[in-house]
């Protein structure tokens, strides 16, 4: 086939290439009747050439039946926090440290279970796997007699309720959560054998730190020639250029940004066919930028008390310069509010509101790449300059009214907001 029939058959063809690995990428595990259904048959009539691009690209395997697809992930940096679980609620808020044990403890009880659970019995299961002596002397203290360990609990069921996991077949987890009722789930196994993501099994890995755990758990082969070492950065620069906001070159090795010099256009280009993804190359580093904005778990800037209190801390990060103490981010926090806490919500605006209003503003730029901690405060990072404020100009009565805005620095990388 020939002509212009073919050439549209060939861009649908490519547009749904790129809808499906844009849904893996976004969603790693999804199912046939979750919220991404047509993404998945989508998946499903391009798993061949999907799970070579990803295998040779970045290493991460493909795996798909008529239930579920599952894109096993290693991040490009181990040791990245800034991306939490998080609440499949509104709040959305992240996982804490017993929520993460839960949750393993929870997918153990349901391997080892019934196609069917209620809740109740989830938890008498739970229960008694946190008794643990190790995990006691971890700290870990699960009994189901304090209304939080049940809110914890609820919060991840739901957690695998949204990946697909369990189907609820009657009740409620408030009902639950308030000791009034129970809750029935079906238990989905194919979806749930693809939930670990790590190359090996946590059972087989001898390191006891946890760094080295991660490494071992996510080790592909031993580097014994230049060409797997070479293959190993290609997988990592790929990995950080489509998961993180901004790839910085003062973060990466010599042999990596060596690499990457020589490589920069193939991987880009590789990625930009595949998803869509814009490179956008400065001075400090690369960013993949996302034309269609949904490829991200933080979004800068947003709506909302929180969203404007954010983007006024980045002008004033992007304007100091230099680091910047949390105590002097609440007292700029305090003058803001005097300006602007007429459309901040009330909680915002009482006294001593303003830490936490800054520990959640750092959290989202740390995430986006746009700031770090150190022993010295906070500093911002060179992304961080599209949100500085230039010098006010004012114009003359009969001059034009639009002035066209001076160029961005051409060493000021631009900002990514996946």
């Amino acid at each position: 086939m020939s002509g212009p029939l073919a050439e549209v058959l060939d861009g649908q063809r490519r547009a749904d290439l790129q809808r499906a690995a844009r849904a893996l990428l976004k969603e790693p595990l999804l199912t046939a009747d979750g919220p991404y259904a047509d993404e998945f048959r989508l998946v499903r009539r391009h798993q061949a050439e999907l799970r070579e691009w990803f295998e040779r690209n970045v290493g991460w395997t493909l795996r798909t039946d008529a239930d579920a697809a599952r894109l096993r992930k290693t991040p490009g940096t181990l040791t990245d926090a800034t991306h939490p679980a998080r609440e499949a609620t509104r709040t959305a808020l992240p996982f804490t440290r017993r929520r993460y044990v839960l949750l393993c403890l929870a997918l153990a009880a349901l391997e080892r279970g019934e196609a069917q659970v209620a809740l109740g019995r989830l938890a008498e299961q739970i229960v008694l796997a946190a008794a643990d002596p190790e995990l006691v002397a971890a700290g870990i203290v699960f009994t189901l007699e304090r209304r939080d360990e049940r809110l914890d609990l609820a919060a991840v069921v739901r957690l695998l309720l949204r990946a697909g996991v369990l189907r609820r077949v009657a009740g409620d987890e408030e009902a639950y959560i308030s000791g009034s009722g129970d809750v029935l789930y079906d238990v989905r196994r194919r979806v749930l054998a693809g939930m670990p993501a790590s190359l090996r099994g946590p059972s087989l890995v001898e390191a006891e730190e946890f760094e080295e755990r991660l490494v071992e758990m996510t080790a592909r082969t031993a580097l014994d020639s230049d060409e797997l070492r070479f293959r190993a950065i290609r997988w990592k620069l790929t990995r950080l250029l489509l998961d993180d906001p901004v790839l910085y070159y003062d973060d990466l090795t010599d042999d990596e940004l060596a690499y990457l010099t020589r490589q920069r256009g193939f991987i880009t280009a590789r990625i930009g066919e595949l998803t869509g993804l814009v490179p956008e190359v400065r001075a400090e580093g690369v960013a993949m930028v996302d034309p269609l904005d949904d490829l991200t778990d933080v979004r800068m800037p947003e709506q909302g008390t929180h969203g404007h209190v954010t983007l006024l801390l980045a002008q004033h990060l992007a304007g100091a310069g230099r680091p910047v103490e949390p105590a002097e981010l609440a007292r700029r926090v305090r003058e803001l509010a005097a300006e602007h806490g007429g459309f901040w919500a009330k909680s915002a605006r009482e006294p001593g509101a303003e830490p936490v209003l800054v520990a959640q503003a750092l959290e989202k730029l740390v995430a986006l790449g746009l700031a770090e901690h150190t022993e010295q405060g906070v500093v911002p990072r060179p992304a961080l300059a599209r949100y500085a404020v230039g010098e006010a100009v004012v114009r003359e009565p009969g001059a034009p009214p639009n002035r066209p805005h001076p160029p961005t620095p051409p060493d000021t990388i631009v900002k990514d907001e996946r």
